[in-house]
């Protein structure tokens, strides 16, 4: 497999990091933490770039293009902690639904109209809507997006499982990057004993091993985005393997971007908290560590993993 991205593949991914830099930085994070309120323009600027539309198809007024490209706008949206559901919408239920055939409500899907929440049983949390969807409201860890459970049953798809864990995988990767430059950048200017805390040896290390644990992640993520998009055989195997090592390197860096910090990523100090509460919802979401470990050991002795989808539109 090439894991060489094309030009445009990179300046999709290009247009869309400079777009929520320009729209999504901590300060919009401290007005929805704070207010609850969001500003419907960055949504319309999604819905403008055709993100919300990517994965339809051309006949229903998507772009049709692929889950290598979807996975790299996921990263993009772990990158500026993004609040808006559009990886759970675009990215996870529209693939779901055009490979079950349900192509009824894809145009207004890519019309940025209409959000749709596929829980699942090791997940049955939906992201983004306790007033678009009916459920029960749940208190979140990650307080910028509002959760409903949803009963979940029903026949075993893990397709619908490495859709999500693809898509949280790609997330936590970027989630990672950001937090290691935020890491970074302050170890340059908190001084203890009257240097940059990052002239120290031992910080040095650290910032490191969090910098390999997201290099290795990212090949294991295109890797299992290719596979998927071709179904190939062991797919599960290599999105879990993708999940599994995208939640250790984000919550790597998250911990040792709490130590460069001096424990102030825990407070409203800094903005580093959005970064490391999305990061632990997302470590848990659509199967947690321990969950996609068994995944691989169940499916190297050719085990199971049942799980039962249900879809809800809002």
């Amino acid at each position: 497999m090439d894991f060489r991205f094309t030009d445009d593949q990179l300046t999709l991914a290009e247009s869309v990091r400079d777009y929520l830099a320009g729209t999504h930085g901590p300060e919009v994070l401290r007005r929805l933490d704070s207010e609850g309120n969001r500003d419907p323009a960055i949504w319309q600027g999604l819905v403008d770039m055709g993100l919300t539309g990517l994965l339809v198809p051309e006949e229903h007024s998507g772009l049709g293009l692929g889950l290598v490209e979807a996975a790299l706008i996921a990263t993009e949206c772990g990158r500026a902690c993004l609040a808006e559901p559009l990886v759970d919408t675009a990215f996870v239920a529209v693939p779901w639904l055009v490979r079950r055939g349900e192509v009824a409500e894809l145009g207004a899907i890519a019309a940025g109209t209409r959000k749709v929440a596929l829980p699942h049983v090791l997940n049955p949390w939906v992201a983004d809507g306790a007033d678009e969807f009916p459920g029960q409201p749940l208190q979140s860890v990650d307080p910028l997006r509002n959760l409903v459970m949803f009963p979940a049953s029903g026949s075993a798809d893990p397709h619908l499982l490495d859709l999500g864990a693809l898509m949280s995988a790609a997330q936590l990767v970027g989630l990672a990057e950001a937090m290691l430059h935020q890491a970074t950048e302050y170890a340059k200017v908190r001084t203890q004993f009257g240097q940059p805390v990052g002239a120290f040896q031992g910080l040095k290390h650290q910032l490191a091993s969090c910098a390999v644990a997201v290099e290795f992640a990212k090949p294991a993520l295109w890797y299992a985005a290719g596979t998927l998009e071709c179904m190939s055989s062991n797919t599960s195997v290599h999105v879990s393997h993708a999940k599994v090592m995208a939640t250790d390197a984000a919550i790597q860096t998250a911990e040792t971007a709490i130590q460069v910090h001096g424990a102030m990523g825990y407070t409203y100090e800094v903005d580093l908290h959005f970064w490391m509460k999305r990061a632990w919802a997302l470590a848990g979401s659509w199967g947690d560590r321990a969950c996609h470990l068994k995944r691989i050991d169940q499916a190297v002795i050719g085990g199971t993993l049942p799980i039962g989808p249900e879809h809800t539109f809002a």
